[in-house]
């Protein structure tokens, strides 16, 4: 896939997200959709700061595990399922922490690396099997992303 036609497609699923979630769905009131603009950036520094134990224990568990006696051989059927686990997560950070600045200045590219991070996150529940938190996670996260999508020029 070209990055043209990479970019295409975004631009065609947001589309059509935001016809269900930002004009089908019943609507925010505007103060929440402003305080949520507001707290956005703060939000996201606080999910990267909670994020960055978790990266650091699966670091330290992998590094433990390769230590321990027949840890390796454990290790080596878990090692895909661990490595997605790594880069999902380090990807999705990334995404969030490129966009903080531009939330604080209500950037449309901020909101769109949020959009990008959430399909990231969807894409990993979907290879880990955890269905429902892939529709939960989904519904709200979208919902809420696509009733302040206004709010970012």
């Amino acid at each position: 896939m070209t990055e043209k036609t990479a970019h295409m497609s975004l631009n065609q699923l947001e589309s059509t997200l935001n016809e269900y979630f930002a004009k089908k769905a019943p609507p925010l009131p505007s103060k929440a959709k402003e305080t949520l603009v507001q707290l956005a950036p703060w939000l996201v520094i606080i999910g990267i700061v909670l994020s960055v134990p978790a990266v650091l224990a699966l670091f330290g568990f992998g590094a433990f595990m390769s230590a321990v006696p027949f840890g390796a051989m454990a290790m080596a059927g878990a090692a895909p399922m661990y490595l997605l686990s790594i880069a999902f997560l380090v990807a999705s950070m990334a995404l969030q922490g490129m966009a903080i600045q531009g939330l604080f200045a209500r950037s449309y590219k901020a909101w769109r690396l949020l959009f990008i991070a959430a399909l990231v996150n969807g894409v990993y529940q979907l290879l880990t099997g955890n269905i429902s938190g892939l529709i939960i996670g989904w519904l709200i996260g979208f919902y809420i992303l696509f009733q302040v999508k206004e709010y970012y020029k």
